[in-house]
């Protein structure tokens, strides 16, 4: 079946010759996106957009070229060893890793915002490198179906960094939770949409029963040490966090899932200082120290491929 046409216009989308502007709600039909990523795309400045009267308003003749400037930019086999990528580390937040980034001063610079944004923005040559714990539920698999399904084409590979244990994190006073589904009538800090830590707890939470429309949420977080902090200063009653941050917090922790989070990581960049300078830092005696400090943490898979393209 042929892909549909973006710009047929029918009864549901938006056409961009109708109007010189478009609102984020005719946007997200446009793009098949949810307002509230069309809010974050706007934030970003990855989308061409301007404020008038408070109200985002998106000129139609520049989304029409911004998404042009994405067909014909998309990298392909035939041009991505051209491709430079800046020295960026994308993905999933781990706060093991992000202490390590900085302790052995590689040069890199870090950009959280999730698994599958960080899966997205390294497709597009965001970045030399991104964290993932992206489960594929359907086969219980860590992150190899998502890299494989996305990536395949590039010259690329997954590695092992660590182990960790995932559970409901909760502040004194509340009940102890026994189950997801003990969140029922608490205040809840959830992850942003994309991230590994939002998918599996919407995955899990199904599976123990949770009736998700008793949740009341509180702002989303988009890191595991902002996610945890969110329970310590009270706006919250509960995360879905790591053991280490929950012991960092003096918060009590009932473990869940231990899940697995790995980097893919570009081969070129993989030889260049910035990551050799990690990696070797990775191997020191100062890191298997401060992992040894972080309870729930296992760092055996570190330096492991897991998958090649």
């Amino acid at each position: 079946m042929p892909a549909p046409n973006l710009w047929q216009k029918d009864m549901t989308e938006p056409n961009l010759t109708d109007h010189e502007y478009l609102t984020v709600k005719e946007l997200a039909q446009l793009l098949r996106l949810k307002e509230r990523k069309i809010y974050d795309l706007a934030a970003s400045g990855q989308v061409p957009c301007s404020k008038a009267t408070g109200k985002l308003l998106f000129p139609a003749r520049d989304i029409r070229a911004w998404i042009n400037r994405a067909r014909t930019e998309t990298p392909n086999s035939d041009t991505q060893a051209d491709m430079p990528r800046p020295s960026i580390f994308l993905g999933s937040h781990d706060p093991l890793l992000d202490w390590a980034i900085r302790q052995s001063r590689c040069g890199l610079a870090s950009f959280y915002d999730g698994s599958m944004d960080g899966l997205e923005r390294f497709a597009r040559f965001g970045g030399v490198a991104a964290g993932l714990h992206v489960l594929d539920a359907a086969t219980g698999a860590w992150n190899t179906t998502a890299v494989a399904q996305r990536v395949a084409q590039q010259n690329v590979a997954l590695i092992g960094f660590a182990a960790r244990q995932r559970g409901i994190v909760y502040r004194a006073g509340v009940k102890a939770p026994r189950s997801l589904a003990d969140l029922a009538g608490l205040r809840f800090v959830p992850r942003q949409t994309g991230s590994g830590a939002d998918r599996l707890f919407w995955h899990l939470a199904k599976e123990q029963g949770l009736n998700m429309a008793a949740l009341d949420l509180a702002e989303v977080t988009r890191t595991e040490d902002e996610a945890v902090d969110a329970v310590r200063r009270g706006d919250a009653d509960a995360a879905f966090g790591l053991a280490a941050v929950a012991d960092t917090f003096g918060l009590h922790f009932l473990p869940v899932i231990t899940e697995e989070y790995a980097i893919l990581v570009d081969r070129k960049a993989w030889f260049e200082p910035a990551m050799q300078g990690l990696f070797a830092f990775c191997q020191s005696a100062a890191f298997a120290k401060r992992a040894a400090a972080m309870p729930g943490y296992d760092i055996a898979p570190l330096g492991r491929v897991l998958w090649n393209a």
